[in-house]
């Protein structure tokens, strides 16, 4: 194979060129999935018709302006793709084919990126696992251990070479816990960046793209934003752009054309106050040492990439966490509002139950969110442009059937693992997750870094900082 495993950025580089043509690019793409999927199970949906699809990309006249020209992706199961049904991992939603795109899905293919399938995850999205009725997804660094939750196909899928990218959702960490566990990179927008998915959870949820490297993540935000000027954010920190394609010289040969000099391969300097918080949350809680260490480096690696790096010793504040946990469950009471309640899981079943029951208490956890996103989280932040802290508080927990167990085990182990990302869906500020290491137990391990409203730039500059120092990680034993 000579494409899968390949960047976003070279396969469309080499589309746009004429080097390889789309169908080319998506066939390899196909036979990867058919190859790696029965083990990992990333998928519940392989698009056949994918491969007419690029056929047809081909013969775009604008195919050589198509910033994600040929580039498989795959879209999480609970987004809306013409002729699919989106069944968001439950046999209680219609298998009934949706008639339209989801707009961030129709803003993929306008840009020429080919939906090869639809990714797996947890019913109607509700835990940081990847198990439903249709299957139970593993972390292709370690088949026995979940790929995170609940873009959990959405991670594997990349993590595993099996496309470059992939559009998942992030709720309180949906795409920044699977990223994590699977040594991928995935960034949340802050509120109002990309179109959100049908149901947002009351503004909780952001679409958000997976990817393996910091170009190909912010390309495909600025496609899935509408923003061209955030695809080269990576370089700098800071929005870039486009630059205008130059016209041919009077002054040149026939076959001449000036052309500037091409821009360097890696990140350029920039200067930011960044915090580290290698241990953020409150009493009673606790991260394994390894992550704590993975953010000390991380913060190692920006100062001297530049920064002023200080850091940050204030826990969380112990409200926030009962507030989001209680505006979790409530939205998992709505999201299984008007469905046949014998076709859920168990799982479902229990976190509904409890959720109806603290919405009719009041016990929602919107004061909380209020509090936190009206002047806690400013505070708490204080004057930094940018903040280190872990994705994860320990390692993924065992791929298993977790849909069939109650509230209190998948309640106190989601918990447990992924405490620290559900804060900046409360206020709504932009969060990605880096891997940057090899935990002792083989694992991948992730930083999450947060900034405020705005600072996607400095998110996607800080990240391509990090994967220089830190190059990206790729599971064993998958031959890509």
């Amino acid at each position: 194979m000579l494409w899968a495993g390949r960047s976003a950025v070279e396969i469309a580089t080499a589309v746009r060129s004429g080097d390889v043509t789309a169908a080319t690019v998506v066939e390899e793409h196909l036979h990867a999935i058919s190859e790696r999927d029965p083990r990992l199970r990333a998928f519940r949906l392989v698009r056949e018709q994918a491969l007419d699809e690029a056929r047809a990309l081909q013969k775009r006249r604008d195919l050589a302006e198509l910033p994600l020209a040929g580039v498989p992706v795959g879209v999480k199961d609970n987004l809306e793709v013409a002729g699919a049904a989106m069944r968001a991992g439950s046999r209680a939603t219609p298998d009934v084919p949706a008639r339209q795109d989801h707009e961030t899905v129709a803003r993929l293919r306008a840009a020429g990126a080919v939906v090869v399938g639809l990714t797996n995850l947890p019913e109607l999205g509700l835990v940081a696992f990847g198990d439903s009725a249709y299957g139970i997804a593993r972390n292709p660094w370690d088949l026995t251990r979940t790929p995170g939750g609940s873009s959990a196909g959405s991670a594997a899928a990349v993590a595993a070479g099996m496309v470059p990218l992939a559009l998942g959702n992030d709720g309180m960490g949906s795409v920044r816990i699977p990223a994590a566990c699977c040594g991928v990179l995935g960034i949340k927008p802050g509120t109002g960046l990309v179109p959100p998915p049908s149901d947002d959870w009351d503004r909780l949820c952001e679409n958000g793209p997976l990817a393996r490297t910091a170009p190909d993540l912010a390309l495909a935000l600025s496609v899935l934003a509408g923003d061209p000027s955030l695809a080269q954010a990576w370089r700098s920190g800071r929005r870039e752009e486009p630059r205008p394609p130059m016209l041919r010289s009077v002054w040149a040969d026939d076959d001449k054309v000036w052309e500037p000099q091409p821009p360097s391969d890696g990140p350029e300097p920039f200067d930011l106050r960044v915090a580290y918080a290698p241990q953020p949350l409150p009493a009673g809680m606790t991260v394994d040492k390894e992550f704590q260490a993975a953010v000390r480096a991380a913060s190692e690696t920006l100062r001297v990439a530049g920064h002023t790096v200080v850091e940050h010793t204030r826990k969380l504040p112990g409200w926030l966490g009962p507030a989001s946990v209680a505006a979790w469950l409530v939205r998992t009471a709505a999201a299984a509002d008007g469905l046949d309640r014998s076709r859920l899981e168990r799982r479902t079943r229990a976190l509904s139950r409890a959720g109806r029951a603290l919405g009719a208490l009041k016990l929602d956890g919107a004061s909380g969110r209020e509090r936190w996103s009206g002047y806690g989280a400013d505070q708490w932040f204080g004057n930094a442009d940018a903040m280190v802290m872990p994705a994860l508080a320990a390692i993924p927990p065992m791929a298993d059937r977790w849909g069939r167990r109650g509230f209190v085990r998948n309640t106190v182990t989601n918990v447990r693992y992924a405490p620290a990302t559900g804060a900046w869906n409360m206020c709504g500020w932009p969060a990605i997750t880096v891997p940057i290491a090899t935990h002792s137990t083989a694992l991948p391990i992730a930083v999450q870094v947060i900034a405020p409203p705005g600072g996607e730039p400095h998110l996607l500059g800080l990240a391509a900082q990090l994967q220089a120092a830190h190059p990206p990680l790729r599971p064993p034993g998958l031959g890509f």
